[in-house]
């Protein structure tokens, strides 16, 4: 065991002090768990083996848990060999054995891991290294693993406009219990602003207001899983999605302690929903086949709210991504499709046509894309109301709501897609390259009636030339250029599957109020407002 006394968790001491109070409420080796989260992340960040990790603490877990599902440095060997990626690849076997067996004595928790401040994302992190048994600068775990899905978002931060629809949105998709909130949205302040934030104000879907939107970030390798000994926590290989196995669960809290976002919590007392509610609120062709709750994926019930006595957290909605909510779901999330200014795109951030790959790769004409394709009169309505004898100035007063300005930013975007990648394809909700065909087959048919590459015509379309420089820059001005792109505590290395454009929390960032508050929306915002003592949702002095 670690005699350090040094804070481990990027989140802080207070945090991890918080972390070790809850697990010595529960009827598990504190210690032990501390211990292995400090480990994990050394596995994440390098400083130690994935195999010697598991083989180090198989003999502690035993004992306290009387099992230890996770694979010996053998398997893991194996498993390596014969390049099957995540260890969950090796553990479909567990069916559980239902609620019936779960244990019932587990007690109520006094803390949880759903508010963090939001300054803690910004510390730096440099933990201590005290173990003996150093690996260098390379792991096993830090090999990306290999496979053609990888579930993600890119989340626009200058574009959220804290209207906590996607909150709203994942409570009512999930059937979670008041204040139990999978994500978080959050408004701050830190001193590398250069003034405080002001009021919210949304022009073209662009906010000044600095915010963070926090969901799980499905990390391609999760310290979280690595001290699950029972495999309940595990990332599903076909699609990377970290989910949580509820029959499996023990409810131990471990991975409540390893997580370095604060993303987990634990369902202490009977969910609000029972499940068969959630069966019948799901079930959507009205036959007697389960939608949501369970899945033919080794038969693991990993989605909506979770049991008594289990640990839950986001799950990017994998009863979309299986198709078992429509095929039309597929590619989708509850918080992405209820977001009104497009702040959330999701999508396989390996696939270079999805949505979270055009916005993490082209922020400034994807912004463009999202906020004029609804704008864009139809290839039929342009042929119906033009002739070969239109210029520019016919054209516009001839169809209704097209102007020099919308003309200017369509033409923006051909100019600056004609390197990249404009092809749909034929991929789940790649809707930002579905909206730039519609814009680009509308300025083709537009194209046939009127001149848009004279010297006189770009120069009133302010395009310069009519070169990418000069349409990137027309674009910047329509739709702002992003201050940063980040991921949160990328540098501990996790690979975290969530890329932020705009304000990074600096370490000394606070949280002021939002524009919306969360009993406005029928949100509330600490667990422990509706229960009679404190429980997920809040920790002292650690508080959103």
């Amino acid at each position: 065991m670690s005699t350090d006394d040094e804070s481990f968790h990027p989140l802080g001491d207070e945090w991890e002090d918080e972390l070790e109070t809850m697990l010595d409420d529960t009827e598990y080796d504190s210690q032990l768990g501390m211990d292995m989260a400090r480990d994990a992340m050394r596995v994440t960040k390098g400083e130690l083996s994935e195999a010697k990790f598991h083989e180090k603490y198989h003999e502690d877990v035993m004992e306290e848990f009387g099992e230890d599902e996770r694979p010996t440095k053998e398997a893991y060997e194996a498993a390596k060999e014969e390049t099957k990626g995540t260890v969950s690849r090796m553990l479909s076997k567990f069916d559980g054995d239902g609620e019936e067996t779960r244990r019932e004595t587990m007690k109520k928790m006094g803390v949880g891991a759903a508010a963090v401040g939001v300054g803690a994302f910004g510390d730096a992190v440099d933990g201590p290294q005290s173990l003996a048994e150093e690996e260098g600068p390379h792991s096993e775990s830090q090999e990306v693993h290999e496979r053609d899905v990888q579930w993600g978002m890119t989340i626009d931060l200058e574009r959220c406009d804290g209207c906590l629809s996607c909150m709203t949105a994942c409570t009512e998709e999930n059937d979670l219990d008041q204040g139990v909130n999978w994500m978080y949205v959050m408004a701050f302040e830190d001193e590398l602003t250069s003034s405080p934030s002001p009021e919210p104000t949304v022009e073209g879907g662009n906010s000044d207001f600095n915010m963070l939107v926090r969901p799980c970030q499905h990390c391609t390798d999760a310290p979280c899983e690595k001290v699950c000994p029972t495999t309940a926590r595990h990332t599903r290989d076909k699609d990377g999605l970290v989910l949580t196995d509820y029959d499996v669960c023990i409810g131990c809290r471990y991975c409540q302690v390893a997580c370095p976002y604060g993303v987990n919590y634990f369902q202490w007392d009977e969910p609000d929903t029972s499940y068969d509610q959630i069966a019948d609120n799901q079930n959507v062709d009205d036959s007697d086949e389960v939608t949501h709750a369970e899945y033919d994926h080794g038969e693991r019930w990993v989605d909506s709210r979770s049991p008594r006595g289990t640990m839950s957290k986001c799950t990017m909605c994998p009863s979309h991504q299986d198709g078992n909510r429509g095929d039309d779901m597929r590619g989708t999330t509850a918080c992405e499709e209820a977001c009104p200014p497009n702040a959330i795109q999701f999508g396989n951030v390996k696939d270079e046509k999805s949505d979270a790959s055009q916005h993490r790769e082209h922020p400034i004409k994807s912004r463009a894309v999202i906020d004029v394709e609804r704008d864009v009169p139809s290839v039929d309505t342009i042929d119906e109301n033009l002739s070969e004898d239109d210029d520019l100035a016919s054209a516009t007063e001839a169809v209704e709501d097209l102007d020099t300005e919308l003309v200017s930013i369509m033409k923006a975007i051909e100019i600056a897609s004609q390197d990249t990648e404009t092809d749909p394809g034929e991929e789940e909700n790649n809707t930002i390259l579905q909206k730039q065909e519609t814009i680009l087959e509308s300025l083709e048919a537009l194209e046939q009636y009127v001149d848009l590459e004279s010297e006189d015509v770009l120069t009133e379309l302010r395009l310069g030339s009519g070169e990418a420089e000069d349409a990137q820059v027309r674009l910047q001005q329509f739709a702002g250029n992003p201050s940063a792109k980040f991921k949160l505590l990328e540098d501990i290395g996790t690979h975290p599957n969530i890329t932020y454009l705009g304000q990074e929390p600096g370490p000394e960032a606070e949280q002021v109020d939002g524009p919306t508050k969360y009993e406005d929306v029928g949100l509330t915002d600490k667990r422990q407002d509706v229960l009679d003592e404190g429980t997920v949702g809040h920790v002292d002095g650690v508080s959103l």
